[in-house]
């Protein structure tokens, strides 16, 4: 199956459950940016986090959250947009920063790359409203960390975030991310209960492996009665730029550099969220 995400609930409705399989979603945005492996690492877990998040945040149907991460690191900024409908896009400010792997453990230097001076900033675009944005500081630059850390003290929700995206010979084999979320009503015993199953399931996209996402849901809520609430959703990188938009972008150029433009045979716009490169005609850019 392509990425996805399944929800449901645990404890008797007192844990809410989300979890993603976004391997190839993360490959893809890999592949149109041209990321670094340690760049595709941090904006993997990036939109996946943006794809839970915007089931947890978005209180309306057709809604988005927008994740954006500054960090001083070398990547500079990321940005990754969730959609209550499954779709995700993101992309980072130097594609191609990359770090070598960590002394201590091998894996990627995620937090190196992006840094932990900075803040997390989560913005809500409602149809029809103004956005709302809202942030934290960073507490790692692991990304995980750092959202968890948002929901904690901007939602006040205690929260579990596990965020992975695992490369084997620079493509992504694995990326995923669980999030469960303590309700009102939970019993001491449940909180326990799921300390111990997260800590038992280790890194995320090792628990992915060989096994389904359903099957990693049960063990993070083992004891707890996980019951799936809805088919699971679909998760597509998916743009809304366009053509016309492209063109349209143009009218923010004096009419000398429309000029030039023409002159030069026509202009390239490229979105920076997707990569998706439009060639503007001399006659386009005339009509602009």
């Amino acid at each position: 199956m392509s990425s996805y995400l399944i929800k449901g609930t645990a404890a008797e409705g007192t844990l809410r459950v989300l979890a993603a399989h976004t391997t190839e979603t993360v490959q893809e945005s890999s592949d149109r940016h041209n990321l670094s492996n340690t760049a595709t690492a941090a904006l993997g877990r990036l939109l996946t986090g943006a794809a839970l998040f915007a089931q947890v945040i978005s209180k309306h149907e057709k809604s988005r959250v927008t994740l954006r991460i500054q960090g001083g690191g070398p990547i500079g900024y990321l940005l990754a947009e969730g959609s209550t409908d499954g779709s995700v896009r993101g992309y980072v400010a130097n594609p191609h920063a990359d770090l070598p792997p960590r002394t201590t453990d091998g894996k990627l230097d995620v937090g190196g790359l992006v840094g932990n001076d900075g803040d997390v900033a989560v913005m809500r675009l409602l149809e029809n409203t103004d956005p709302y944005t809202s942030s934290t500081a960073l507490v790692s630059g692991e990304i995980a960390d750092d959202l968890t850390y948002y929901l904690v003290k901007s939602e006040q929700v205690p929260s579990a975030l596990l965020l992975g995206v695992y490369l084997e010979g620079g493509k992504v084999h694995t990326a995923g991310g669980l999030l469960i979320q303590v309700m009102p009503g939970a019993s001491e015993a449940t909180i326990e209960q799921l300390e111990k199953n997260i800590k038992a399931l280790g890194p995320v996209t090792e628990a992915l492996r060989g096994r389904s996402l359903i099957e990693v849901i049960q063990q993070a809520t083992e004891g707890m009665g996980f019951e799936q609430i809805e088919e699971p959703l679909p998760i597509n990188l998916n743009c809304r730029c366009s053509r016309e938009k492209a063109i349209d972008s143009l009218k923010y150029f004096s009419r000398a550099e429309h000029e030039e433009m023409v002159q030069a045979g026509g202009q390239e716009v490229v979105c920076d969220w997707c990569g998706t490169r439009y060639q503007i005609t001399p006659q386009e850019i005339q009509e602009a």
